[in-house]
């Protein structure tokens, strides 16, 4: 999907738009669009196979810069604001709401995360939320890592640095732990473009930190998406600087702390399951807390769908007789 030229002045953008399309299946009753993180981009084809499955056409988008969208010379996953994700976002609900004409699911995984509440959050102040049904969170990316003493001082320097030198790298070297456990050329056994998903991840720059820094605090502020939210996480936290066993059944990239305390924010009926040995990405886990995932999201999908109906009935005019 052309999306013009780029405002950060790296030529002509666009955003892709993946879909799965099941053979010898049923006339689908629902539609979900699934938004990646930061170093990421839609390969999860078990994700859309068991949404298929569950009767939903199944859609992915790759954001501006990102896996397929990238193109020869831009910075990948470069944004100075969250909110110029508007235009694909805007766009990639309205296709999947014209080829399907069903309300949309949405389902983010970390940085996405962030980027679809605030989303969701403009659109219901715009009046433009209707045919959103519900929204699924894995491993939502809600503040930075670390003390709060670090926290302050860090944003402090990054909102400093990254208004004057937004394409400056933050020092340090890149870590392949998270990367190490997923990808089969590690101790893995995911499969994906490592050009487009390097194991040691794209640097960050600045720029992109200082507006994922603004996203925080808005969210910190409080929000509201206006539809109900499952938010799943893995119960554990380890950082660690090389590949271990303990990576594989815990968080290696987020606090977990961090995800329960600030998921009241997105202000609408919010449902948080932890879920124990999941990784970062609960849908990349070990077979046993992947099963277990996808055990609480079918239920959290019944429960949608009886609350949209029963809420639907609640509206409808009562006939005397």
């Amino acid at each position: 999907m052309p999306l013009g030229l780029d405002p950060e002045g790296e030529g002509d953008i666009y955003s892709t738009l993946v879909r799965h399309v099941p053979a010898g299946t049923g006339k689908p009753t629902a539609a979900v669009l699934y938004l990646h993180g930061y170093t990421d981009y839609f390969f999860q084809r078990h994700l859309a196979e068991h949404f298929a499955g569950l009767g939903y056409t199944f859609y992915a988008i790759d954001l501006r810069k990102c896996g397929r969208s990238h193109r020869p010379g831009q910075t990948p996953h470069y944004v100075s604001d969250l909110t110029l994700y508007d235009a694909e976002l805007d766009a990639a609900v309205a296709k999947v709401r014209a080829d399907t004409d069903s309300d949309v699911l949405l389902m983010a995984h970390s940085t996405g995360g962030l980027i679809l509440p605030l989303w969701l959050d403009r659109l219901r102040r715009s009046g433009n939320l209707a045919g959103i049904s519900g929204l699924v969170l894995n491993s939502p990316w809600f503040d930075l890592q670390g003390p709060a003493f670090v926290r302050h001082i860090g944003t402090t320097i990054i909102q400093t640095v990254g208004r004057f030198r937004g394409l400056s790298v933050l020092p340090g070297k890149g870590i392949d732990t998270y990367g190490a456990s997923l990808h089969v050329s590690a101790k893995g056994e995911w499969e994906y473009d490592l050009d487009w998903k390097p194991l040691t991840g794209f640097p960050v720059r600045f720029g992109w930190l200082r507006a994922i820094r603004a996203g925080h605090q808005q969210l910190h502020r409080g929000l509201d998406v206006g539809v109900p939210a499952l938010i799943l996480r893995s119960k554990l936290t380890r950082f660690s600087r090389e590949y271990g066993p303990e990576v594989d059944v815990a968080d290696a990239v987020l606090d977990v702390k961090q995800i329960q305390r600030w998921s009241g924010c997105l202000g609408e009926r919010t449902t948080i399951v932890p879920v124990e040995d999941a990784r970062h990405d609960v849908f990349l886990s070990a077979p046993a807390p992947m099963a277990k995932a996808f055990e609480e999201l079918d239920l959290w999908l019944d429960w949608l769908h009886a609350h949209r109906s029963a809420s639907t009935d609640a509206r409808k005019p009562h006939v005397a007789g």
